[in-house]
């Protein structure tokens, strides 16, 4: 059953299930007015994880935020779609279903292929896409992910042994988290460390983009098939995306890595990009200069939505 919870103060997503002529699928459609954008989430997410990435910088007075769950994440089942061109036709057809014609696409991290797949496969629904430290190419589990890593975030006990550590204490937390998803020195880690600590709109982020990976079990069919595909990838054919694109990505991401920005970068023509200098794969969120991608992000949005 989908279940209406506030995710962050004032984000209150009210998920639906609905049967589409490629499968069934669960989203989230929040805001009345104005274009919509089609936000695509990573690994160990769903609509709730999509919606807390679109929290704050998109204006929800001006646009619609449309927030699928994709297949094998919480209410969609796998059987919905399990390659990436599956994946693209079963948004086409959810735009269909809600009478939808166009959106803009926001991917960010294990979203970016399906979401780069949907802008290639359906370009006529696609006024344009804004990419935040997506996969572009082949993805397997960062090198940065040990053992301890692993436990803590992979499952539903180390999940909430990190919710309990994330509260107890929060340098603890994100010292443990960027270790996984950035390329810090001791002085970067302690400036990132410290900037989070005293930046509400950061901790309030991470907390609540924290809670949307949990519980793992209803994530877990969708994060294994993403990992056993972008395993066999080398680099998408990204050319073929004709819409006007924003690539977004952090110098030192050690997640999804910044290689895979300047790729999609270089093989879309026409793209625009910005680099979040010592961004780390949350670089967009939580970050010194996540404010001036967050505009930057939001200037090209009003540029070409509708």
């Amino acid at each position: 059953m989908n279940k209406k919870i506030e995710l962050m103060p004032g984000i209150i997503p009210d998920p639906v299930t609905v049967e589409t002529k490629a499968g069934i699928i669960e989203y989230s459609l929040t805001g009345s007015n104005g274009p919509v954008v089609m936000v695509v989430h990573g690994g160990l997410g769903g609509y709730d994880q999509a919606r807390v990435m679109a929290a704050r910088w998109i204006n929800e007075n001006n646009f619609r935020i449309l927030c699928p769950s994709r297949p094998g994440y919480l209410g969609t089942p796998l059987e919905s779609g399990r390659s990436m061109e599956e994946q693209a036709d079963l948004f086409a057809s959810l735009l269909d279903h809600l009478g939808i014609e166009k959106v803009v696409v926001v991917s960010a991290s294990a979203g970016g292929p399906p979401g780069y797949v949907f802008a290639m496969r359906h370009p006529e629904r696609v006024s344009a896409m804004i990419a935040i430290d997506s996969v572009s190419g082949y993805y397997d589990l960062p090198e940065k992910v040990g053992p301890v890593a692993e436990a803590l975030f992979l499952n539903s006990f180390g999940q909430k042994l990190t919710s309990m550590m994330e509260k107890i204490s929060p340098a603890s937390f994100l010292k443990q988290l960027f270790v996984t998803e950035a390329y810090y020195t001791k002085e970067q880690m302690k400036t990132h460390i410290d900037f989070a600590l005293n930046t509400p709109s950061a901790l309030e982020f991470v907390d609540a983009f924290m809670n949307t990976m949990y519980p793992y079990k209803p994530r877990k069919a969708g994060t294994d098939n993403d990992m056993a595909i972008y395993r066999t990838y080398t680099r998408l054919p990204l050319s073929g995306i004709q819409c006007p694109t924003l690539i977004i990505h952090g110098t030192h991401d050690a997640d999804v890595k910044f290689y895979d920005g300047v790729y999609a970068y270089e093989s879309i023509e026409g793209a625009e990009r910005h680099w979040i200098e010592y961004g780390s794969h949350l670089g967009f969120w939580v970050s010194p200069r996540a404010a001036e991608a967050q505009t930057v992000a939001a200037e090209f949005l009003q540029r070409h939505a509708g």
